[in-house]
């Protein structure tokens, strides 16, 4: 029961100053964020394509609470986007993005975030890359769905995350399940009330399977996003199930959980994207990492304890 209880923690302002002077955290961030700057970051992109793998980057950082922080916020995307443009990486990475960071949230949010990720979506596609919009709570998914299907008309590539643990996602998934469409399917990371989601993992889980066996046998683009064994092994027998092509979907798992398994999928011959991301305002994103699995919470607590 602690998941909840470090999801509400991730909203709290005193919460966060309190974890981020703790003597442990930088250790166990470095875990999850793969540094601050893009120099940085482009040096896991380089070392990822060596290993045979793909990224999607994430630049962190959700809280944002005016127009000009919207901007700049396109603006560190399109920065990327011209530093991937410059190296010719664009093949191997893509952007994931959460329309809050782009203005969501404000007066007149759902025209703002449009605005602000259109360009960053055309600065994709013009180094032949593509972007995928993340899920976050389900107040904001209408507007983030109604934004995928408008860039969509353009820039068909584009995907969209969607959550197993949320009543609404077979319906979601089986509108979206068609073809050139890209969906990322993950359990989900935020804390929602029983009204609209699933409250333990084994419902979570059969969801899970129910939406991803939708997605295979639609015409689009599955993408699994999971560290689950078992959940990997139902993908692989789903996938072999809908006649698919190894090429046909991919594995995604977040930097710094299961490398080695990042390695041996890629090895076996499977497209594997790892979800990167960067940047200084790590904390909300930090915080569901610890929420989804209880070892990176023990993983966290040791690291306090033996800097402290």
């Amino acid at each position: 029961m602690l998941g909840p209880v470090i999801l509400a923690a991730s909203r709290s302002d005193a919460m966060r100053r309190f974890i981020s002077a703790a003597p442990g955290t930088k250790q166990v961030v470095d875990r999850f964020i793969a540094g601050e700057t893009v120099d940085q970051v482009i040096t896991v992109v380089e070392d990822a394509a060596g290993k045979g793998l793909e990224v999607t980057l994430d630049v962190v950082g959700e809280d944002i609470t005016t127009p000009e922080q919207a901007a700049a916020a396109r603006d560190a995307y399109l920065e990327l986007v011209g530093r991937l443009k410059g190296l010719g990486l664009g093949a191997r990475a893509e952007m994931s993005v959460k329309l809050s960071m782009f203005g969501q949230s404000l007066e007149g949010g759902h025209e703002l975030a449009l605005a602000n990720v259109r360009p960053v979506v055309e600065a994709a596609a013009e180094i032949g890359t593509t972007v995928t919009l993340d899920a976050e709570d389900h107040t904001t998914l209408d507007s983030m769905f109604a934004i995928h299907t408008e860039l969509r008309k353009d820039f068909p590539q584009t995907g969209c995350v969607i959550q197993s643990y949320l009543f609404r996602t077979e319906a979601d998934a089986r509108r979206l399940a068609a073809e050139g469409s890209r969906v990322r399917l993950v359990k989900g990371a935020y804390k929602e009330p029983a009204s609209v989601a699933y409250q333990n993992k084994p419902e979570i889980d059969k969801a899970y399977v129910r939406v991803l066996k939708t997605l295979m046998l639609g015409d689009g683009y599955p993408m699994i996003g999971s560290h689950d064994p078992r959940l990997i092994a139902i993908g692989q027998e789903l996938a072999r199930q809908a006649g698919r092509k190894l090429d046909e979907y991919e594995f995604q798992m977040l930097y710094g959980i299961r490398s080695d398994e990042h390695v041996r999928l890629a090895a076996e011959g499977h497209r594997m994207r790892v979800y990167t991301a960067y940047g200084t305002d790590w904390y909300g994103y930090f915080m569901r990492r610890l929420a989804e699995k209880p070892a990176n919470l023990l993983f966290f607590g040791r690291s306090v304890l033996t800097k402290g």
